[in-house]
């Protein structure tokens, strides 16, 4: 979640991250200095205001106003936590691209306005990290939606060369804020595009993937964000490979007394006090509001990164439920690059090891951004953006479709796991109790990424491994005990993958809680002379954990029967993946993934946030691939 308009180029200008640009963005108010003194030579004018909110708090806002423009101006807004002043990323510059980025180069005739929302940098206020919708979590008459049509009221009525159209968008955060304030869009509103956006946060978002608590992400983005309200301030760790510290660290509760104060990081407590999907996090739940909403469908173009290592299901659940409500197919709209994090924004013509044959972020800026706001802006001729615009990340080339994620002429169809830890599209035809094993040891639990894992934040390698770590190459822990792998045969024809893929493992366990993580991997062939630096690279492309106390359901925890063959499904985040030929498919199935997940006990206790060192157990896991308990994954080719 912590990602910036401009996040992929920050990690290279400010030490591999958006927060170093913060520690320098200004946290006075404007009656101080001004976040850029003016220059006579600049194309642009820029305003500081704070404008008031229907509670009387006033929110700092930064307008940045082009000199040259002749007709008058459609409004682009972010609303974001991260310091409105960090955005005038090169602010000794006269131009207002310059200023603003490369990123910014696409769009022309704009007013960018960038507000700090409540209580962070120079607004005014109480912040409240991720501030429920008004109800029972959310009993003042104010939240992000209240907030976006008052500043955009604002906006139109008083800055002066705009043409009364406003489109609010942003990455992460400024995402969520975004999708906000389509839930009482103001009738300036006229377009949004939520990039990346935290859509729920205990479903596959920021905080938890089906339960399983993501503490190493969760514990730096607290700490960064609650401990000054006008400075990100990173947490300081005491071994540079983290593996270790947080083997060493104790329970989420444990670690929350000994660095955190409760008084200012509250969010922490929040998050391990709720560790079930309760009221709490079912009624912050951002797609239920927009499924249910009755208000106007504004234009939105949903962007979604297919390797998103903070928020990747947020993007495709809030196209989702937006959908059923574009009678005409011609409102709302998904487009999925092959990027990390906010990486729509900067260079995306690689990630990590896998280059994309093109600039993949500057070709959607460019040919799908700029018409889609131009349009519904500035009244330029309808483009012809496609329903659903996809990237191949096997043929890497950008695919068009009129729905998603069931898109047409897929059909359905399920990959089993064989006996001989092979893949295979026809189910087993083993007896009854044929199952892999494998021993599952809580402290030695199997790393996401390779050795040492760094810190998140404020570190430019361990930044750098952290957006790009669901491309890694899986061979780091293909062949250890605790990793079983299936594979199949060299194809002899191209396979391509769309849309959801669903896991359905039918396992048992010697403990009474287990976790479940499953890897769908593109295994490169040994030589091509193609990509001779790519042999034998296993390239993850989808991989995602279930906690298996939540099998039954994700409200109520409970206890696993020991040596029980119980049935776990789950979804994968989506996919559109050409499987080439003379590659492999492989499947990798697992049950920790360290310290990007916190480990499970194994041994059942009410909360894990509160498991004792005396409470992980080792314990033998047990994956069966026969015919009557076919473990299996059920996606959707394009042929039968």
């Amino acid at each position: 979640m912590l990602r910036s308009h401009f996040g992929s180029r920050w990690p290279v200008l400010q030490s591999a991250l958006l927060i170093a640009a913060m520690l320098v963005c200004l946290s006075a108010l404007p009656s101080a200095a001004a976040v850029r003194a003016p220059n006579p030579d600049d194309d642009f004018t820029l305003r500081e205001a704070m404008i008031r909110m229907r509670d009387g708090v006033k929110l700092h806002t930064i307008v940045l106003t082009p000199k040259a423009a002749t007709d008058a101006m459609p409004i682009l807004l972010m609303r974001t936590p991260y310091g409105a002043a960090s955005y005038l990323e090169v602010k000794q510059a006269t131009q207002l691209n310059s200023v603003l980025g490369a990123s910014s180069a696409e769009l022309h005739g704009y007013i960018f306005v960038y507000q700090d929302i409540r209580g962070l940098n120079g607004s005014e206020g109480k912040f409240v990290l991720a501030r429920p919708p008004r109800g029972p979590f959310n009993t003042t008459q104010t939240d992000e939606t209240t907030d976006a049509w008052d500043s955009i009221d604002w906006l139109v009525k008083n800055v002066r060369g705009t043409n009364g159209r406003v489109a609010i968008y942003g990455t992460s955060y400024a995402g969520w804020t975004s999708l906000m304030a389509l839930l009482d869009p103001h009738p300036a509103l006229k377009a949004a595009v939520p990039v990346n956006p935290a859509v729920d946060f205990w479903m596959g978002d920021d905080w938890f993937h089906n339960g399983a608590f993501r503490p190493a992400y969760a514990f730096e983005y607290v700490h960064g964000l609650e401990t000054d309200s006008k400075e990100w301030t990173p947490v300081a760790f005491s071994d540079a490979d983290t593996y270790t510290w947080w083997l060493n660290a104790g329970s989420p509760r444990e670690i929350g007394v000994r660095y955190l104060d409760p008084k200012r990081h509250k969010y922490w407590t929040l998050l391990t006090t709720h560790p079930t999907y309760d009221a709490y996090w079912q009624n912050g739940a951002l797609d239920k509001y927009l499924a249910k909403s009755t208000a106007r469908l504004v234009p939105t173009m949903h962007v979604h990164g297919l390797f998103d290592q903070e928020d990747i299901y947020g993007a495709p659940a809030a196209y989702a439920a937006m959908e059923p409500r574009d009678k005409k197919n011609d409102l709302n709209f998904l487009v999925a690059g092959p990027w990390y994090h906010g990486q729509n924004w900067g260079a995306g013509d690689h990630l990590g090891a896998m280059h994309w044959d093109e600039e993949t972020a500057r070709r959607w800026r460019e040919d799908v951004l700029a018409p889609f706001l131009a349009h519904h802006l500035k009244d330029a001729p309808a483009s012809s953006l496609a329903p659903v615009k996809v990237f191949n990340t096997g043929t890497r080339r950008w695919e068009t479709f009129t729905a998603w994620p069931d898109a047409p002429g897929t059909v359905a169809r399920s990959l089993y796991l064989q006996p001989n830890h092979s893949v295979d599209w026809h189910a087993p035809a083993a007896p009854p109790g044929t199952a892999d094993a494998f021993v599952s040891d809580p402290t030695k639990p199997v790393p996401y990424q390779p050795r040492p894992v760094r810190r998140i934040y404020d570190d430019e390698a361990g930044y750098a491994a952290w957006r790009a770590w669901l491309v890694a190459d899986q061979r780091f822990v293909d062949g250890r005990p605790d990793v079983l792998t299936y594979v199949s045969e060299p194809l002899t024809s191209a396979v391509t993958v769309r849309g959801t893929v669903s896991a359905r493992l039918f396992a048992e366990t010697t403990g009474s809680d287990a976790d479940w993580v499953v890897k769908l991997i593109d295994v490169f062939p040994a030589q091509d002379a193609a990509e001779p630096d790519m042999g034998g690279y296993e390239f993850m492309i989808t991989g995602n954990v279930l906690r298996g106390r939540y099998r039954e359901g994700f409200d109520v925890a409970k206890a696993i029967e020991p040596n029980k063959a119980l049935e776990y499904r789950f979804d994968l985040p989506q996919v559109n993946h050409t499987f080439r030929p003379g590659h492999r498919i492989m499947v990798q199935v697992q049950s920790s993934w360290f310290p990007l997940y916190d480990r499970n006990p194994q041994t059942f206790v009410p909360s894990i946030m509160e498991a004792k060192t005396s409470d992980y157990r080792v314990a033998t896991h047990r994956v069966h691939v026969s015919a009557d308990l076919a473990s299996r994954l059920d996606l959707r080719t394009d042929s039968p």
